[in-house]
């Protein structure tokens, strides 16, 4: 670390997944606590899980998204340790700031695999954070989030070809017709007031289909888990592909999980199963584009952004909406719901 570069490691934030069966009914529990979701909705997500033996691909992507990190990081010479930290499931936060602050680390920039604006995708992250560093104690590592970047121009790349390898797959002749459906983690209403969730997606989805062509799409929801009394982001996935038929001839559709950075559970059921079972019942060809995953123009993104925070460089950003701050104001994604303190001068961003 240098005065110019105040910043001695980058802290990787996710969500985590059990990594087998025996791990399912603690990791919900941990993803639930003190949320409104019935017992009977816990269990039935459940059931997706074993459907894959217990085991989420969302920890082995994180491996895998850390690894190219790494390398992304040696291949330019930038000497900056990636750690990794979970919210719901090992290794969690708290175990990754400790070891953090015993290998002499003091400020950390933090990149969440959330890239989209809300409380559960940036606000909660960093009350996680900040919680974790209250029971560290004054010599926890400070923790400063790197800026959403939804409208990079390397994270609409990524995503461009991945919605263009999905194209290649549907017949040459029938790609002029084809309908393009973006898909999102539903959050409850009221979350998404206090937020940009929403008006961030739909720009990420203009500034690809830029770049894809004129051609009919939609953003929609996925995932949902509160109770049916309470309003969520709409329409549903499921829904909208069953009136989209009932209103056109549609043969192809191409499904490109816009809201997720790597294809884990939600995308290999809500999406791979039960999207799928709809669009074979309704005749309908449905191809599903990757997530970004670890698409090189995404990761060069992440390098980007710690450019952005220890050099000063420019901060990238296109379409019609400016780059997003690097320091949330004290109302960013706000939620009437019970939540932690959030230490003034860590996990700074949005």
């Amino acid at each position: 670390m240098n005065s110019q570069n105040p910043y001695d490691a980058l802290l990787l934030v996710s969500f985590g997944g059990p990594e087998g069966q025996d791990d399912v009914m603690p990791f919900l529990e941990n993803v639930l606590r003190g949320k409104n979701v019935p017992r009977e909705r816990m269990l039935e997500v459940s059931d997706h899980y074993r459907h894959f033996q217990g085991i989420s691909p969302i920890n082995e992507q994180n491996r895998k998204l850390i690894a190219a990190i790494k390398q992304e990081l040696a291949d330019h010479q930038i000497d900056m340790p990636v750690y990794w930290g979970n919210r719901n499931w090992h290794p969690l936060i708290p175990d990754t700031l400790r070891q953090m602050r015993n290998d002499g680390i003091k400020n950390a920039l933090g990149f969440f695999t959330s890239i989209f604006s809300c409380y559960s995708g940036c606000r909660q992250y960093r009350e996680n954070i900040a919680e974790a560093q209250a029971s560290l104690g004054a010599d926890a590592p400070e923790v400063h989030k790197l800026r959403m970047a939804f409208n990079h121009p390397l994270y609409i790349d990524a995503s461009v070809r991945r919605v263009e390898d999905a194209i290649h797959h549907i017949q040459a002749d029938r790609r002029q017709n084809t309908r393009f459906v973006f898909t999102a983690h539903s959050i409850p209403m009221s979350m998404a007031e206090g937020c940009m969730y929403s008006t961030q997606l739909r720009e990420a989805c203009r500034l690809i289909m830029e770049s894809i062509g004129d051609y009919p799409w939609a953003l929609v929801y996925q995932s949902r888990s509160g109770p049916p009394s309470q309003p969520w982001l709409e329409p549903d996935v499921c829904d909208y592909i069953r009136e989209l038929k009932r209103e056109t001839d549609v043969q192809d559709l191409v499904l490109m999980p816009i809201g997720f950075l790597s294809d884990h559970m939600e995308v290999l059921f809500d999406l791979d199963t039960e999207a799928r079972e709809v669009c074979d019942e309704l005749g309908i060809n449905m191809v599903r584009a990757q997530s970004v995953g670890t698409h090189p123009s995404f990761v060069s993104m992440i390098r980007e952004l710690i450019l952005e925070r220890t050099t000063g460089s420019e901060k990238r950003a296109i379409g019609n909406m400016p780059a997003n701050w690097d320091i949330c104001p004290a109302d960013c994604c706000t939620y009437d719901h019970p939540r932690r303190p959030t230490r003034t001068k860590s996990a700074k961003g949005s």
